[in-house]
């Protein structure tokens, strides 16, 4: 792949071998974004279990104290009473069968997270096969099947995001922006980072965090020491 000459000249800046102290890394990536735009600082954390076995599996949800930077559309799959608590809670959207065909025929996904009532998701079940790929389902472990719709709206407006494993058992989250400053991403990778420590599985043996790396949108990898890595 060919890299422009503003990324060939950033990408001398990172000592490849080198395993950086967090706040280190997070100083490197900021300095290493080469977009225009105010990129968004990404961790990659690949860990030391088998996602193929049910006891291994990482998988919930955390709040970062200053958010992603990102405007989250919602969606709610809720009726009557609860519908309405979706959308004076500020859901974009709310519905229930009707949102069916407009998602599985008009192939509509103007939504970022999906959230649901318990007793809807005989329906939601349907659209498995479609939202499930894009990790769109809503999922208790991630707070997104819930009766307190106010509080799942909220969290996520908040900058709540989901964490999970891909299928070579590596998490990929946004921890924020460039323009954050260094000070609320280290906060924000921090409490990341304790969320996914505490989440380990009794079932994974040997070292937990096998490697992290931080990065923003189209610049250099720059990789964090596990081992200083702490709850």
């Amino acid at each position: 792949m060919k890299r422009g000459k503003k990324y060939n000249e950033v990408v001398k800046l990172v000592d490849k071998a080198m395993l950086y102290d967090a706040n280190d890394a997070i100083d490197l990536v900021q300095k290493t974004s080469v977009t225009k735009f105010d990129a968004t600082v990404e961790a990659h954390i690949r860990l030391g279990v088998d996602s193929r076995h049910a006891d291994q599996q990482v998988r919930g949800a955390v709040v970062l104290p200053h958010g992603t930077g990102k405007t989250v559309r919602v969606l709610v799959f809720a009726k009557g009473d609860k519908a309405e608590e979706a959308l004076a809670a500020g859901a974009d959207f709310v519905g229930a069968e009707d949102l069916i065909p407009k998602i599985q025929n008009e192939n509509w996904f103007g939504f970022d997270v999906a959230v649901a009532t318990p007793d809807m998701m005989g329906v939601v079940g349907r659209l498995g096969r479609v939202l499930g790929p894009k990790g769109l389902m809503p999922n208790p472990k991630a707070g997104t099947v819930t009766m307190d719709v106010t509080k799942a709206i909220n969290d996520i407006k908040a900058g709540k995001i989901e964490y999970r494993l891909d299928k070579t058992n590596i998490i990929h989250v946004p921890v924020g922006k460039v323009s954050f400053g260094s000070e609320k991403l280290e906060q924000n990778f921090q409490t990341l980072m304790s969320a996914i420590i505490k989440a380990k599985p009794s079932a994974a043996k040997g070292q937990y965090l096998k490697s992290v790396v931080l990065s923003t949108t189209m610049g250099p990898g720059v990789k964090v020491n596990p081992a200083k890595i702490s709850e």
